[in-house]
C-alpha cells in the first residue's frame, strides 16, 4: 500500500549553504498524490515544486528542484532519503526558504520525526518502476548504472586521497527497514581544505563540526569522530536513495555509483527515463511490496544516536 505521514511533522534549523533559518513542515498528502515542496515565503507565481528528477538543476554540492516559474528548494537529498527509506510515497513539504535544514547532516532526525508522526497506509497500491535493462552514465573516472534486479540494492565505492577516508566499498539491501537501520544516522563529509574553499565561494556558510565530518588528512576533526567507520560511503548511499527518490516512484533495480554524486545520479536518471525500453512501470504484488525500503520501518530499527 502507498503510505503518506499520519500527521504534520515540523523541522526547523539552519540551511547548510545559506546559513539561513529554516522552517520545514511534512503535511499528509493522498494516494497518487506524490512528494512536492512549496515555498510559503514567496508571495508571487507558483509556489509548488513536485520533486522529480526533470525538475533537477544544475547546483554545486547538493540537488536542487526548480519549477516554471522560478520557484526552487535546494539540499533536498537529506529529506528524500528519509522519506523513501520510510516508505513515505505522497507528502506536502511547506518549507519558508529556499533550502532544507541541515540538522545534524544525516537523515536520521527526518526519520525519528517522522516515526513519531507516524506512517499512515492509503489502501492503494504501490506502483513501481522495474528496471528491464542496464543503464550506465560516466563523467570521468565517475559513473553510475541501474540494472534489473528482483528488489532494490545499492552498491557504491568511494576513493578519496584523505586517509581519514581512503578506499570505502558498501552493498546493502534496502527491503524494510535497512535504510534507518544502517544509513540515515550517517553524515555529509568534507575535507577541510574544502571547506574553507566553499565558505571564500559563499557556500557551506551554516556548516559546522556539528552537521558534517570534517576530515583533515588522516584526523578526523568533528567531535565525537566517525559513527561508523564506513561513514562517508554509507553517506553517498543515503544521496543516492534521495536523489533516486526522484523517479517519482520506488525502483525495482540494482544501482551502482562510483565516485557518483549528486549530478551524476540525476543524469543517469534522465538517461534512463529517456529510453522507453529501459522500465516498465508495474503495480505491486505483496512479495514484491515486501521488499521495498520502509516496508515494517518501525522505532525499533531507529539507531541509538536518534
Amino acid at each position: 500500500m502507498q503510505n503518506t505521514v499520519s500527521k504534520p511533522v515540523l523541522f526547523s534549523g539552519i540551511g547548510l549553504h545559506t546559513g539561513q533559518p529554516v522552517r520545514m513542515n511534512v503535511l499528509p498528502a493522498s494516494a497518487e498524490y506524490g512528494i512536492w515542496f512549496k515555498r510559503t515565503d514567496l508571495q508571487a507565481g507558483d509556489a509548488l515544486i513536485a520533486a522529480r528528477w526533470d525538475n533537477v538543476e544544475p547546483s554545486r554540492l547538493c540537488t536542487l528542484i526548480k519549477n516554471e516559474s522560478g520557484a526552487s528548494v535546494s539540499t533536498i537529498e537529506h529529506i528524500m532519503a528519509a522519506l523513501a527509506g520510510c516508505g513515505i510515497h505522497n507528502a506536502l513539504i511547506e518549507i519558508d526558504g529556499p533550502e532544507v535544514p541541515i540538522l545534524d547532516g544525516s537523515s536520521v532526525r527526518f526519520v525519528s520525526g517522522i516515526l513519531n508522526a507516524g506512517i499512515r497506509p492509503l489502501h492503494t497500491p504501490v506502483r513501481v518502476f522495474e528496471l528491464c535493462k542496464t543503464v550506465e552514465v560516466h563523467e570521468g573516472e565517475a559513473w553510475a548504472r541501474l540494472e534489473p534486479g528482483t528488489g532494490f540494492e545499492i552498491s557504491f565505492h568511494i576513493n578519496f586521497e584523505a586517509a581519514a577516508i581512503g578506499r570505502q566499498d558498501r552493498i546493502l539491501n534496502m527491503a524494510n527497514g535497512a535504510f534507518v537501520r544502517e544509513l540515515s544516522t550517517s553524515r555529509t563529509f568534507c575535507r577541510l581544505e574544502d571547506v574553507n574553499a566553499m565558505q571564500a565561494g559563499g557556500l557551506a556558510l551554516g556548516g559546522t563540526y556539528e552537521n558534517a565530518v570534517v576530515v583533515d588528512g588522516a584526523k578526523i576533526l568533528s567531535p565525537g569522530g566517525l559513527r561508523h567507520s564506513d561513514e562517508p560511503v554509507r553517506h553517498k548511499m543515503l544521496d543516492a536513495l534521495g536523489d533516486l527518490a526522484l523517479a517519482g516512484a520506488p525502483l525495482i533495480g540494482h544501482f551502482t555509483g562510483y565516485r557518483a554524486g549528486h549530478a551524476l545520479t540525476n543524469r543517469l536518471l534522465r538517461a534512463v527515463f529517456a529510453d522507453s525500453a529501459a522500465t516498465q512501470m508495474v503495480t505491486c504484488n505483496s512479495e514484491m511490496a515486501n521488499h521495498l525500503p520502509g516496508v515494517g520501518v518501525s522505532h525499533r530499527d531507529l539507531p541509538l544516536i536518534a
